[in-house]
């Protein structure tokens, strides 16, 4: 496992860079977590951020600068976690989609109720749920705990793909993922 913690000037980067360097990566939560395996980016130029409109409540965590958590509520059902990037006032984000599980599966099946270790964390509600994120985190920084970024020990083959599950700017493609990862929420085309 890498052990190069990722500060915030990692994340201090355009969200176009940052979110494929981030596949092969390593999140844990309470030491719980594993290796990215899929992501979305998200820049504030375009309709699908949720910073497009400006700062709100809900979204100030993107506003703040770089390296730090900005959890919300999909749907009003799942927790999301995004990781800001770029520097204060950007306001952009890369959306942590799926991992595969490393440390901590009998907590991620336990909290998730399953036992198919494929499906603990293959989408971002499944993720925050199996690893335990709520809003509780949102504003808390990436290199220091709770959470702990690291960073890959080797450049994986990365694919990309247009972004899903949005409405809007579907489009671009700045859905990024880990070729040939059984762990993804959806397969790329």
């Amino acid at each position: 496992m890498p052990s190069v913690k990722l500060h915030s000037r990692f994340f201090a980067r355009s969200v176009h860079e940052v979110a494929p360097e981030l596949i092969g990566a390593t999140l844990l939560f309470n030491g719980v977590g594993g290796r990215i395996v899929e992501v979305e980016a998200y820049h504030h130029t375009e309709p699908a951020a949720h910073s497009f409109r400006g700062q709100t409540p809900r979204n100030a965590v993107m506003f703040g600068g770089p390296g730090k958590a900005y959890v919300y509520r999909s749907y009003g059902i799942h927790w999301c976690v995004n990781f800001v990037c770029e520097p204060a006032g950007s306001a952009s984000a890369v959306l942590i989609r799926a991992i595969e599980p490393l440390e901590g599966q009998t907590k991620m099946r336990r909290r998730r109720g399953l036992k198919d270790e494929r499906l603990l964390c293959s989408g971002p509600g499944r993720l925050c749920e199996a690893l335990g994120i709520t809003v509780a985190h949102n504003g808390l920084a990436l290199d220091t705990p709770p959470f702990q970024v690291l960073g890959r020990a080797e450049k994986p083959e990365v694919v990309t793909g247009v972004r899903i599950g949005i409405t809007k700017a579907m489009e671009l493609p700045w859905r990024y993922g880990l070729k040939g990862s059984r762990y993804l929420s959806k397969p790329f085309r």
